[in-house]
């Protein structure tokens, strides 16, 4: 598997680093102007030194060219009480920046965040109101009919859910409204309340961690891994390494989930976890599915919850001998990611006991999951 043409936003180039770093530069530029004033501070009290003053005596000349000179660094246009003011001014500026542009985002969002708000509590009424009447159908038979010729009778949801990350962004934010508008349900403000509202019709699952697998991949006793590397040298050996096991969770299978334990030449340990993706399509009014990698943890995931699927991370992350402090790398696809990002998210809780230090998602909705700023993120979208 190639590495693949690669964007990256986020990190050191993103805008949220950016935030980060204008306020880093407003604070040294405020510690700056507390310095200039305490020089400035202390230059002024030379002026009146009782030596200075006594010299004027003997040498007036040298005395009055001392003085000025003095008073023009301190406070001439370019002395250091001017530089000390500049410096507050810019402090003061540059966090001024910051809120401004936090603002114009936050403001973005919630703008974006009604907009589909709006077309899903309008598509639930047009939906109540074609139920309602049958002549109203023949635009809906006709608009599924189009959606049908379009995907095909065969649609492999998890590959679309991938490929089209904002699409389902989208579909997703619609879900408030769309739950708003049916009779007799209450009004729902955000995704987390209404993927709360739906992962209750959800079963969340139990697990059993089977004894780990001690061959590491492209160990001479576990041929099947021959084409990766271990430990992984770098980002095509993670993808690799995430597309195996993504493609031995087949569909009906139970789940896939791999810890990968990397001994460092100290004996120091570090660890890799796979999430693979969505693997059971299932919907609320099916029955209850019997693997974690199905509809119900991406809902229960979309609501903040701590899931089964988490649980067994954790289970699996013991098992393996990890210690609390040691780093762990989550590295998952769609759902997988969801679930890593989660994972990230609750070591600020006590919710994931273990050091999360890297998460690396691909094709995984992970926007809204607030992660601790000591965690870096990969996200890879297409």
């Amino acid at each position: 598997m190639s590495d693949p043409q690669l964007q990256v936003s986020g990190g050191a180039g993103g805008t949220n680093a950016r935030y980060a770093d204008i306020g880093v530069l407003a604070q040294h530029s405020d510690d700056l102007a507390g310095d200039l004033a305490a020089i400035s501070a202390q230059g002024h009290g030379m002026l009146v030194d009782p030596d200075l003053l006594a010299s004027a005596v003997l040498n007036p000349d040298g005395f009055a060219k001392i003085e000025a000179g003095l008073l023009r660094a301190l406070d001439g246009p370019d002395g250091l009480t001017a530089l000390s003011l500049d410096f507050g001014h810019r402090a003061i500026a540059l966090r001024t920046v910051v809120a401004s542009y936090q603002a114009v985002d936050e403001a973005q969002a919630r703008t974006i965040d009604s907009l589909r708000w709006s077309l899903g509590f309008g598509l639930g009424i047009g939906l109540h109101g074609a139920l309602a009447n049958p002549l109203m159908t023949l635009p809906l038979v006709s608009t599924l009919g189009a959606a049908g010729a379009l995907f095909g009778d065969d649609v492999d949801w998890q590959q679309l859910i991938t490929d089209h990350p904002g699409l389902i962004d989208t579909l997703v934010g619609m879900g408030p409204g769309l739950i708003s508008s049916l009779p007799g349900t209450p009004m729902v403000g955000d995704v987390p309340g209404a993927a709360n509202l739906i992962g209750e019709f959800y079963d969340d699952g139990t697990f059993e961690v089977t004894k780990p697998d001690l061959r590491g991949p492209g160990d001479n006793t576990d041929t099947s891994h021959d084409s990766m590397r271990f430990p992984p040298e770098g980002f095509g050996d993670l993808i690799n390494g995430l597309d195996y096991r993504n493609r031995e969770s087949n569909t009906g299978q139970p789940d896939q989930i791999d810890v990968r334990v990397i001994t460092n030449p100290d004996g120091s340990k570090a660890y890799v976890v796979d999430i693979p993706g969505t693997k059971a399509m299932n919907m609320p009014w099916d029955a209850g599915s019997p693997f974690l990698n199905d509809m119900g943890t991406n809902v229960r995931v979309l609501g903040g919850d701590t899931t089964s699927r988490q649980d067994a991370i954790a289970t699996a992350l013991d098992m393996a001998g990890a210690k609390a402090t040691d780093p762990v790398m989550l590295v998952g696809h769609s759902q997988g990611g969801m679930v890593a990002a989660q994972a990230a998210h609750d070591t600020a809780t006590g919710g994931f006991p273990y050091n999360v230090t890297h998460v690396v998602t691909a094709g995984s909705p992970i926007g809204n999951t607030e992660i601790p700023p000591g965690v870096q993120v990969l996200s890879l979208v297409l």
